[in-house]
């Protein structure tokens, strides 16, 4: 059975976008980026709620660009070959090959996507995943921490009103600045 993991990119101050919905702050060098990619390779499913969706269907096309830097390019490819769901109620359809579009997802639903495959899920955008980390759902929290205040915008964690406890597994600094930390959920 694969574990269920909450992984993203942050401001010091919790936020993975600013008050304009913007992430241009996002320090992603390669380094950062093939250790991303190597996180993702642990996965058989991602799934995305409807804005991150949004966001990350550029991979679906992106190694098509001309003049793409190649760790782009691998990643892209990376993210085409990984099964995805979406879960939304507002998406008309989806634009990427191996994604499935659902207007819900349950506790009990991501409890039998857990038990039926080996790989680990990925959970990705926070309103979808502070409803499984509040229901205990949740394995692992990874963030991508990067060296930068932007004062609001959309927290990684919403409306997580208990105390969670968290262990940590694994850290990692980049050249650039930016640190990485898996924990894992203890409660």
């Amino acid at each position: 059975m694969g574990k269920v993991l909450f992984g993203m990119m942050t401001s010091l101050d919790g936020y993975i976008s600013d008050r304009k919905g913007s992430f241009d702050w996002g320090q992603v060098s390669e380094d950062v980026h093939r250790f991303a990619e190597e996180e993702q390779r642990r996965a058989g499913l991602t799934i995305y709620g409807r804005r991150m969706y949004e966001t990350m269907v550029f991979w679906e096309t992106a190694d098509q660009h001309e003049n793409i830097e190649p760790h782009y390019r691998d990643f892209a490819l990376l993210w085409q070959q990984t099964d995805k769901l979406v879960v939304s109620k507002s998406l008309e359809k989806v634009t990427s090959k191996r994604t499935r579009l659902v207007r819900e997802l349950t506790a009990d639903d991501l409890r039998r996507l857990k038990a039926s495959t080996e790989k680990d899920i990925n959970i990705s955008g926070p309103t979808l995943a502070s409803s499984f980390l509040k229901q205990g759902l949740i394995d692992e929290v990874s963030i991508y921490y990067v060296p930068v205040v932007v004062g609001g915008g959309t927290a990684m964690f919403q409306e997580v009103w208990q105390t969670l406890k968290l262990e940590r597994l694994e850290h990692r600094a980049f050249d650039n600045g930016l640190i990485y930390v898996r924990y894992r959920v203890l409660s």
